[in-house]
């Protein structure tokens, strides 16, 4: 079973990137895109509904803002778009497909780089998602979060953290929250169960030169229940083309889909 997850910062310009093209060659079972930045009935062209595979979009009120979506070659069981809160629902932030025993969600965290304002809102959605994860324990399913979750885990995800300790994505409040996820909570980062090595990042600013000189956050994730963690084979991070300030995270699990 492959899974691929991808903030794509607009899904109409990642397309004029070659996003579908690429997406094409992938045999991914499942594709989680973030930031669509587009309504469903603005995505007219055949490029956005590739042919083999189920697409269901979860759009934010506000044209050309936020909004997830996910691609399947299997037609979901169900489909449960939001997560019952008017505030960051009217944002697109969370969309979840149930496979039999499996959910696959695609999400995408409120940033707090903007303002104050809303990295509070980003705290408020943390702090509000924390019994939705641990709900998720509780049930007899596997789950799969894919997604942009707008913070780094630990400093060997960041190029630079001690220079990044006051920023949004960085805060240490931030990362001991994603303690509280990969610990007590008791979910995975798939990521990490293959690899541990430095300079792995899936997000780089579009200031000064922080692509070509690899100056880059992990922020970009596939969050799993502990009954997969057995199941991962294969990470990696896409970086030979660029379809957005993102790169695209595959990983392989040995699983029946």
């Amino acid at each position: 079973m492959r899974i691929i997850t991808l903030n794509v910062n607009g899904i109409r310009a990642a397309a004029r990137k070659g996003l579908f093209d690429w997406l094409a060659a992938q045999r991914a079972d499942v594709v989680c895109l973030q930031e669509t930045k587009a309504q469903v009935r603005q995505l007219t062209d055949e490029v956005f509904w590739p042919a083999g595979y189920h697409g269901f979009f979860h759009d934010a009120h506000r044209p050309g803002y936020s909004g997830v979506a996910i691609y399947s070659r299997r037609e979901p069981d169900r489909v449960v778009a939001g997560l019952g809160w008017p505030d960051m629902d009217a944002e697109g932030r969370f969309l979840q497909a149930d496979f039999g025993s499996l959910s696959v969600i695609s999400l995408y965290l409120p940033s707090g780089s903007s303002s104050e304002a809303r990295q509070a809102v980003k705290f408020d959605f943390m702090e509000r998602f924390t019994p939705v994860l641990r709900g998720f324990r509780r049930r007899r399913r596997e789950y799969i979060i894919c997604g942009d979750w707008n913070i780094v885990h630990k400093e060997i995800d960041i190029k630079n953290f001690k220079a990044n300790q006051k920023n949004s994505g960085c805060l240490p409040e931030e990362r001991a929250w994603l303690d509280q996820v990969f610990g007590p909570l008791g979910f995975v980062d798939a990521f990490r169960v293959v690899n541990q090595e430095p300079d792995q990042y899936t997000w780089w600013s579009n200031r000064g030169q922080a692509w070509a000189k690899n100056v880059g956050w992990r922020i970009d994730y596939q969050v799993i229940t502990p009954g997969l963690r057995e199941a991962v084979r294969a990470a990696s991070i896409y970086k030979e083309r660029r379809f957005s300030d993102h790169a695209p995270l595959t990983i392989d699990y040995e699983r029946a889909f």
